[in-house]
């Protein structure tokens, strides 16, 4: 993957990739452009396609990061990766945007920190008027939008809901949750929050305490141990990556009992945590794949075509049995992106 422009042979070499690879997929989809107009596509295609996501502090950002680096090393695609620095960072994720325009980006990759907040709905607005923008893992309500790549975080909720549920069904002996989750206005916390309460609605599983922050590990600590004061002697933890990857850590120090962990998305943590014993189940988005897969669409959306809906894996819940058994691909381990 090149990450700068540069006049050499290898350079050259990895634009004909992308213009290649970019005339084939305009040929499977049925474009047709006469020879004149597929010069100035083909030259359209060696633009780079900028990235720009909420933050790699989380390791599953990192997994999808890989996904991105892999798909654009196979098609020669030239990545500009940018952070946001949080999902309370919305004004520097709308001068990225701005930044990818006047670097000349072919496309956004946008991971929104918000789902509908009107000024970064309106930079999106803006930048769809250059360039195709595509939703990248977390929803995007926006009208402009290229694509979309990635699962319905609802699912991701319902998954656990149902298997809590199917746990501890109506008539059993009452169990209590403690769910730590993301910010309330981005664009998959209140989704997942949603998909989970209803998978267990219903069931002897009640939620008793939730709480919300941006989901650096730091934070995610900070109100699982909120959390355990406020409600002592519950039985789950719910919570995100890095809320378990933090709860793992007090429970390897705890006197007493601990309450089972559940993961409402992966990382390496949380697969440790699965083949360890520490974690009882999370479902798995596969979130390489989803970087992959953002790479290919925006190479095609570079080409003229759009995708309606969203495209993405489908969810697995995975227990401690199927992680062992080497279910889980994640980004190597020191595995780390040039951010620009």
């Amino acid at each position: 993957m090149k990450l700068k422009t540069r006049k050499s042979c290898w350079s050259n070499r990895v634009r004909r990739m992308g213009r290649a690879y970019a005339l084939a997929v305009a040929a499977a989809i049925g474009l047709y452009a006469p020879p004149d107009a597929v010069e100035a596509e083909g030259a359209q295609q060696a633009q780079p396609i900028c990235i720009v996501v909420p933050h790699f502090k989380d390791e599953y950002w990192l997994s999808v990061g890989f996904g991105l680096r892999e798909e654009a090393r196979r098609t020669g695609a030239e990545l500009l990766i940018h952070e946001s620095g949080g999902y309370h960072a919305l004004d520097r994720q709308v001068a990225l945007l701005d930044t990818c325009r006047a670097r000349g980006a072919g496309a956004v990759l946008l991971g929104a920190v918000s789902a509908d907040d009107p000024s970064l709905l309106e930079a999106v607005a803006r930048s769809a008027r250059e360039m195709p923008v595509l939703a990248l893992v977390n929803e995007l309500r926006a009208p402009d939008l290229a694509g979309a790549i990635g699962v319905d975080w609802r699912d991701m909720g319902r998954a656990v809901g149902d298997f809590l549920a199917t746990r501890h069904p109506s008539g059993t002996a009452p169990v209590t949750i403690g769910f730590v989750t993301g910010p309330e206005d981005s664009g998959w916390s209140p989704l997942l929050e949603g998909g989970l309460r209803a998978g267990l609605a219903g069931s002897a599983a009640e939620i008793v305490v939730t709480r919300h922050a941006d989901s650096g590990l730091r934070e995610q600590l900070r109100e699982v141990e909120f959390v355990l004061r406020q409600a002592p002697g519950i039985d789950y933890l719910v919570g995100t990556a890095p809320a378990v990857e933090g709860a793992m850590g007090l429970a390897a120090r705890s006197d007493g009992d601990f309450p089972q962990l559940i993961a409402t998305y992966i990382s390496h943590s949380v697969r440790r945590g699965l083949r360890n014993g520490q974690v009882v189940a999370v479902p798995f988005d596969d979130p390489v794949e989803q970087g992959r897969i953002g790479v290919r669409m925006a190479l095609e959306a570079m080409a003229g075509q759009r995708s309606e809906g969203t495209r993405g894996p489908v969810i697995r819940l995975i227990d401690a049995d199927a992680a062992k058994a080497g279910e889980i691909t994640l980004s190597p381990a020191d595995f780390k992106l040039p951010i620009e």
